[in-house]
């Protein structure tokens, strides 16, 4: 769990490679819902769009806590997330429902605290 004291929240950056869902809006939401419910956040609304049927989409889980965003590239089979949390979320634990639910063949994660000041850079 993050520490809502030690920091502004934790940034998670998940890149899907090889991932299935890229086109798919209603399962790339229905994704980012469970993670968020994984990540012990609470939903305020979601808006996907998409770009055409052959075409990648975009979307934003809007969290009270942040937020949760996806981005697709079908014809490269890549989709990249967006996990931000503060409060008493875990969004690690979104992010790995995220990587075990996209279906790719490769994903990497990475992520940072984000500083409440500039003295605290080094410790973010």
């Amino acid at each position: 769990m993050v520490n809502k004291n030690s920091h502004g929240g934790r940034h998670v950056i998940i890149e899907c490679f090889g991932c299935r869902l890229t086109s798919d809006e209603s399962r790339l939401e229905s994704l980012l819902r469970r993670a968020a419910t994984a990540g012990d956040a609470t939903i305020l609304s979601c808006h996907m769009h998409s770009f055409g049927s052959k075409s990648g989409l975009t979307g934003v889980l809007l969290l009270a806590e942040s937020h949760i965003s996806v981005h697709t590239w079908p014809e490269r089979e890549y989709a990249a997330f967006d996990v931000f949390m503060c409060g008493n979320c875990d969004p690690d634990a979104a992010a790995e429902v995220i990587a075990d639910g996209c279906a790719a063949g490769a994903v990497t994660i990475r992520a940072f605290n984000r500083p409440l000041s500039p003295d605290r850079l080094e410790q973010a």
